[in-house]
């Protein structure tokens, strides 16, 4: 959907087209294209240097634990599967999904708490949050409970790889 007009829902409230995310049962209007969806599409080239195209899909949209699914319909920015896109037979689950992460500028309290929530209730092992006002990466790894266990931030001159594919590395600085 492209942005500035306006549809109206069930209850007939007035809803601005663009592009929306299913969370906690409300949708949540994606912010406009900005800053972050550069930083987005630099974090997808490293990407799918490292696992190829048919194992990074574009815009995915992705199941997340049973109990989530009915009022949740995440849209991460970038995601990483686990068998190719022609190995799937519906949207990705988390058993289909290596990785996920999320480019903010604006929704930095919503990507730590509400986001980090859902990923780590469906068992996704590594979940990745790009501040973009930060310059910084923060990694959630090891779910557990519906937490992740372990939590780190990277800054400029530091290195970071993928789960899957630790020998590729790249410089946190390489993503801004």
């Amino acid at each position: 959907m492209g942005n500035g007009g306006y549809l109206g829902d069930a209850s007939g409230e007035l809803l601005e087209l663009g592009w929306y995310e299913l969370i906690g049962g409300e949708l949540v209007l994606k912010p406009p294209k900005n800053r972050a969806h550069m930083v987005a599409g630099l974090l997808g080239k490293w990407l799918l240097g490292v696992y190829g195209a048919l194992f990074v899909p574009q815009c995915p949209s992705i199941d997340g634990h049973p109990e989530d699914n009915p009022t949740n319909d995440p849209a991460p920015d970038v995601a990483v599967l686990r068998r190719s896109i022609r190995e799937l037979s519906s949207i990705p689950g988390p058993e289909d999904l290596l990785f996920v992460a999320e480019v903010s500028s604006t929704t930095l309290s919503f990507d730590l708490t509400v986001k980090a929530g859902l990923y780590a209730r469906a068992g996704i092992a590594e979940y990745w949050v790009v501040d973009v006002e930060g310059r910084r990466v923060i990694v959630h790894r090891q779910p557990e409970g519906g937490l992740y266990r372990d939590v780190a931030a990277y800054g400029a001159g530091e290195r970071m790889a993928t789960l899957g594919a630790p020998e590729q590395t790249i410089l946190v600085e390489e993503l801004f």
